[in-house]
């Protein structure tokens, strides 16, 4: 039977991520992701519960955490869950869970992370300046003008069960 250990996270950072570079040439970022559930009890009183998650990012994601990941930033985290063991200083097994992300996105648009004191800014994508216009000269009257007619797309039908995990979001 197969078995699947996935974790989805929308929260925010409870502070700025940790980041050692390994002597290996490896990295590894370390932050905690809080997530907010809210919700009215039996009582009809509101109840705000949060749970914190220790998350960890390598390599290419964990630079790209250092420089954009502030205190405050949503993010969208995917990963697995992994179980930590150690012995403590009294000499007790003490277990932890940690989610070993292999997809993180920064959500929110950049003027609210810069809010939020997140400093990010997206990388900008270099656009072409527009070519310099000439005046062309106008048609002889004998001749009409030619007409383009906009050509409109093909809709391509929506295929529900086409098998693929990308999301919208």
């Amino acid at each position: 039977m197969a078995s699947l250990n996935k974790v989805t996270l929308i929260g925010n950072l409870g502070a700025d991520p940790e980041v050692r570079y390994l002597d290996g040439g490896a990295v590894v970022a370390q932050f905690n992701v809080a997530t907010t559930e809210k919700y009215t009890n039996r009582n009809g009183e509101k109840v705000e519960q949060t749970e914190w998650f220790r998350v960890e990012l390598w390599n290419d994601q964990a630079k790209i955490a250092e420089k954009y990941l502030k205190k405050g930033n949503p993010v969208y985290i995917e990963g697995r869950l992994r179980t930590e063991t150690w012995v403590d200083k009294e000499g007790k097994e003490r277990f932890s869970l940690r989610v070993r992300a292999n997809t993180m996105q920064l959500l929110g648009s950049p003027g609210e992370r810069d809010q939020n004191d997140g400093g990010y800014e997206a990388p900008r994508q270099q656009q072409a300046a527009p070519a310099p216009r000439q005046q062309q000269a106008a048609p002889a009257p004998s001749a009409p003008a030619p007409q383009r007619q906009a050509r409109q797309p093909e809709p391509t039908p929506f295929d529900g069960n086409s098998g693929d995990d990308d999301l919208p979001f």
